[in-house]
């Protein structure tokens, strides 16, 4: 059983900062792309941040130079570092990734439960 586990998030003032971090773990063959993804209230879910298996990037332009994503591909973790958080920031941001558990072989999405992140001005 695969599964993604996200660790982090919490509530802080405009201008903080925080980590958000997410485990891949069961029976696994190989990740692809991580990322983080967000909803707000009333708002579709939004690509925060993507990272391919070979560290490449993708940001939604709201978060360039603010946020930084990264992983591990030995502990099959991805985290997202989170800097100078405005309101707009308030969310619950999701973990996912592309992987083929050992168990079918089949390329799937998978998502974390999700952490609220909730920035206060």
């Amino acid at each position: 059983q695969v599964q993604l586990v996200e660790s982090g998030g919490g509530l802080v003032q405009a201008g903080g900062s925080l980590r958000l971090s997410c485990a891949a773990s069961g029976s696994i063959f190989s990740i692809y792309t991580m990322g983080w993804y967000r909803q707000a209230p009333g708002k579709q879910r939004e690509m925060v941040a993507v990272i391919t298996r070979g560290g490449g990037t993708n940001y939604i332009d709201s978060v360039k130079g603010r946020f930084t994503i990264s992983r591990d591909n030995a502990d099959n973790t991805v985290t997202l570092q989170m800097n100078n958080l405005l309101p707009e920031d308030t969310a619950v941001y999701y973990c996912n990734a592309e992987i083929t558990p050992k168990i079918t072989f089949r390329k799937s999405d998978y998502w974390g439960r999700g952490t609220q992140v909730t920035v206060s001005s």
